[in-house]
């Protein structure tokens, strides 16, 4: 077991990635020299030289393309796109093709691609750079989608992305990277489960990533007040785990999903309807969701923190509960 930052952890998942697997090559904007738009990848140009590490264009669409190609061709290339926004023109080539080859193939065609891109807002970096867009990709069948909180996490997502003969998508918010903790040096844990991040018998507190740590601040806020918040990290946004929700609303009964996207069509609509669908009878109040304002991101710092989810929202959230 080892301390490091988000960012270190990934680049560790992707350095024995590449150590391991002479097909597993990274792929785009600044990686190479640079070391990565977020320094994710460091030294491994250093390491692993320009075949193995390459540096693309401001073309999303072009080396997303590239990408599959080498994929269906054996290869398990990791395309990094700088940030979600700029993976808007690269949906295309995500859509049409690296969602949907294996089943107009008749599975035929395998593609173990897999996609890093920063996500995210709290930075201030304007409306082009600061949206959460998890949802657009999880709305896609053909494709899995993960999102790491823990810098555990981070390593072994990479580790269990490559190893999928699938498209898997990993979605990093870039306010984590430097974040501390520890990592699991053996085997790669199950990723695609959703994690009880804090145990609690009053309210479950349904999120991912960035907004694990809200929510657990939230859950200290309130135990001063004699209410016990159970925090669940989805991790997996394709495959949802809904099996751990419900395990969780089964002690308390009642939902505060907290979800960095927008309210309309994110990930919160959906886990919340299918609680409806699958939990209903366990229910003893509606459930709640507290997202992002329905605005493009702001680039002023206080309307940016008013703008995202925080810990004031999701305790005035539980509060209404009348737990």
């Amino acid at each position: 077991m080892s301390t490091m930052t988000l960012r270190e952890s990934i680049r560790d998942g992707m350095r024995q990635a590449l150590a391991d697997d002479e097909r597993v090559f990274l792929m785009g904007e600044d990686v190479g020299s640079y070391g990565g738009a977020f320094a994710v990848s460091g030294s491994l140009l250093a390491e692993f030289g320009p075949e193995r590490v390459r540096d693309a264009p401001l073309a999303e669409s072009a080396f997303m393309g590239a990408g599959i190609g080498a994929a269906i061709n054996g290869m398990r290339p990791i395309v990094e796109i700088m940030t979600i926004n700029f993976s808007m023109l690269a949906m295309d080539q995500v859509l049409n093709t690296a969602a949907t080859l294996r089943y107009m193939s008749g599975g035929q065609f395998s593609i173990p691609l897999v996609v890093r891109m920063a996500t995210g807002g709290g930075r201030q970096m304007g409306a082009q750079h600061a949206h959460s867009l998890e949802n657009w990709y999880a709305y896609i069948p053909g494709i899995k989608c993960l999102s790491p909180a823990t810098v555990a996490d981070g390593r072994t997502m990479v580790l269990a992305a490559v190893a999928d003969p699938d498209p898997v998508f990993i979605f990093e918010n870039a306010i984590l990277y430097g974040n501390k903790g520890e990592t699991e040096e053996d085997g790669v844990p199950q990723v695609w489960k959703a994690a009880v991040r804090r145990e609690g018998g009053d309210v479950t507190v349904v999120t991912y990533s960035a907004s694990v740590f809200k929510a657990l601040e939230a859950a200290e806020q309130l135990a001063g007040e004699g209410i016990e918040l159970e925090v669940v990290d989805l991790r997996s946004l394709r495959p949802l785990d809904l099996e751990t929700v419900l395990a969780s609303l089964a002690k308390t009964h009642r939902a505060v999903i907290v979800d960095e996207g927008w309210r309309t069509g994110s990930i919160a609509a959906e886990v919340s309807a299918q609680i409806m669908e699958r939990g209903f009878d366990l229910l003893d109040w509606p459930v709640v969701r507290v997202c992002s304002a329905e605005i493009p991101m702001p680039y002023a710092k206080h309307l940016e923190d008013a703008a995202l989810p925080n810990v004031e929202r999701i305790v005035a959230a539980v509060r209404e509960m009348e737990v």
